[in-house]
């Protein structure tokens, strides 16, 4: 049932928090972010947190300068990821990466807010698009991906066990859920069809490494994401090649 806690995930059945047991016959795990508190996860998948703004409803005029008339999603080439878009109703919805990694995968509400980054996705907006002018941010909010180790997102059903699982997105599971969630439906029902094909299917990323080599790893390599980006921000080029080859031994790439 929807908002029950589960603690484990077996072939049949579902452990809940409270000891009940939910059986059926094919289980399926998309809990991405909150993925390590299920037991036997822990280094499945590493829960990174992304955090969120938006503006007050921004009016025409100031639109008019900006653009994005069709809403459409933005970025850069900054290697800390940022991304915003314009809402429905008007306000400017940006967010991005540099909340730290917390020890042993934890995952709490407390962690969906971190003052600092809220502070330096503000100064990002405002830096980018000055248009803003004194438009205020009115929400803030957040909360954890699911990263695998060589950040390649997969989906796949064991015909042994019927467990399937899908995830791994890395932040860009607002279209890969629906293609997941469609290969699920073929995988599950036995359906031939191109999306079974797909080189994502059962692919299994390699875990990650135990505590504390996880929390060294992980915030490390948030570190010198950010220390690339000063360095190319400062120079006006790319990160030297010793720290990009640092970053991607560190990110998968």
């Amino acid at each position: 049932a929807e908002h029950s806690p589960v603690a484990e995930i077996m072939p049949g059945q579902v452990v809940t928090r409270r000891g009940e047991v939910v059986r059926g016959h094919n289980i399926v795990r998309a809990t991405e972010g909150f993925t390590a508190s299920l037991a036997g996860h822990r280094r499945t998948l590493v829960p990174i947190y992304s955090l969120m703004i938006a503006t007050e409803p921004l009016p025409a005029t100031v639109w008019a300068t900006i653009g994005l008339q069709r809403r459409e999603t933005f970025s850069d080439g900054r290697n800390l990821i940022i991304y915003g878009q314009r809402t429905a109703d008007d306000r400017l919805a940006f967010g991005g990466r540099g909340a730290p990694y917390h020890f042993g995968s934890a995952v709490k509400p407390a962690y969906d807010t971190e003052a600092r980054v809220f502070s330096l996705l503000e100064e990002t907006l405002r830096t980018l698009l000055p248009q803003l002018g004194t438009a205020r941010v009115t929400h803030r909010w957040g909360g954890p991906l699911g990263v695998p180790r060589d950040w390649m997102a997969s989906v796949g059903l064991d015909t042994g066990s019927r467990i399937g699982w899908a995830g791994g997105y890395v932040g860009d599971g607002v279209s890969t859920t629906n293609l997941a969630g469609r290969t699920l439906a073929d995988l599950i029902l036995n359906r031939p069809s191109d999306l079974v094909q797909l080189p994502w299917v059962d692919h299994r990323s390699p875990l990650w490494e135990p505590e504390p080599l996880r929390w060294l790893g992980v915030n490390g390599a948030r570190s010198l994401i950010a220390l690339a980006d000063e360095v190319e921000q400062r120079r006006g080029v790319l990160a030297p090649r010793p720290l990009s080859w640092a970053l991607n031994k560190l990110t998968g790439g």
